[in-house]
């Protein structure tokens, strides 16, 4: 079995990413715990609500209770993107050009990297935010629906519309789909039309016994593996349709435990899944072959992050006890 070595925090842990091969945990009080040659703390918000890892560069953007918006470098230096006193910062996306994304009730905000803002308002609340790959385009997730908008133009914004609270968004790598997860057990998907004017076409991806709350694509994007059942549900994007009428995988099924974090490998089409009890499994796609990573612990799997030559993967808990997991040992 890989090597573990545990990291024991207090609290509940957001988020876990790696920067370089430092692994940093980003904690509900507000603070970002790192290993790097031992424990080093940060003081970042007045408590934290949403912390991801920005692709473009090498850093981490925050939100907060503080109304603040925050820039993590490797090198732990925090620079402040955004404030908004007396409002929490639970939605983050970071776009190409140094560009982030961050909401407060029915407002979503665009940060350039001059410093200028551009505002996007919708008529229900932000529930959450994603970039487009391949041009400046943004997703806003909210009641009945999904707003795409272009953040340098004018042009009005496209409205994808589904019933129902949609609660999370994400482009598949390559811009072709979008998908959001719902306040029902479903996800809903639509495939985007590159032809001006034509229709988005839906897919519904339904018959999960709780609520998705982790998604993550493969490295090429030819798989979405989801948590939400006692497995990963692991979803086809490798034709043109994407997942329509087309099964999904089911891997590393267990006994009525439920997956609650679910993070691809970086080059490999092998999948971390973690656990409601602390468990972690490494399953390859390919055959459904698994690896046990870690042992059931003393809380839920809430995040999980690869280092970047996938050597190393970094998991944190609702409870505080994370760890490193040494694969390669």
């Amino acid at each position: 079995m890989p090597t573990v070595a545990p990291f024991d925090l207090d609290g509940h842990i957001l988020a876990v990413e790696f920067l370089g091969d430092t692994p940093f945990f980003a904690n509900a009080a507000g603070t970002f715990h790192r290993l790097d040659g031992g424990e080093k703390v940060t003081e970042a918000h007045q408590g934290m609500l949403s912390c991801i890892r920005d692709p473009y560069s090498e850093s981490l953007i925050s939100g907060g209770e503080d109304g603040k918006v925050l820039r993590m470098a490797a090198d732990a230096g925090v620079t402040e993107l955004a404030s908004a006193p007396r409002k929490w910062i639970s939605q983050l996306a970071a776009g190409p050009q140094g560009a982030v994304a961050y909401s407060y009730g029915k407002s979503a905000f665009v940060r350039l990297a001059d410093g200028m803002t551009k505002e996007f308002t919708e008529e229900r609340t932000v529930e959450g935010l994603a970039f487009a790959p391949k041009g400046m385009r943004i997703a806003a997730a909210r009641y009945n629906g999904v707003s795409l908008h272009w953040v340098g133009t004018a042009a009005k914004p496209v409205d994808l519309e589904w019933k129902g609270a949609h609660t999370g968004v994400t482009f598949s790598p390559d811009g072709n789909f979008l998908v959001t997860m719902m306040q029902e057990n479903a996800l809903h998907g639509w495939k985007l039309d590159s032809k001006a004017g034509a229709e988005a076409r839906h897919m519904r991806m339904t018959g999960y016994p709780a609520k998705v709350k982790s998604l993550s694509w493969s490295a090429k994007g030819k798989w979405l593996a989801s948590s939400g059942a006692p497995a990963a549900i692991v979803w086809p994007f490798q034709g043109k349709d994407g997942p329509m009428g087309k099964a999904p995988l089911e891997l590393g099924t267990r006994a009525n435990i439920m997956a609650t974090s679910v993070k691809f490998h970086p080059v490999e089409d092998i999948l971390a899944i973690g656990f409601i009890d602390g468990m972690i499994l490494a399953v390859r796609v390919a055959d459904s072959k698994e690896a046990l990573l870690r042992r059931p612990g003393k809380g839920a799997i809430t995040s999980m992050s690869w280092s970047k030559n996938g050597k190393l993967l970094a998991f944190a808990s609702e409870a505080g006890d994370c760890g490193v997991v040494d694969i390669a040992a």
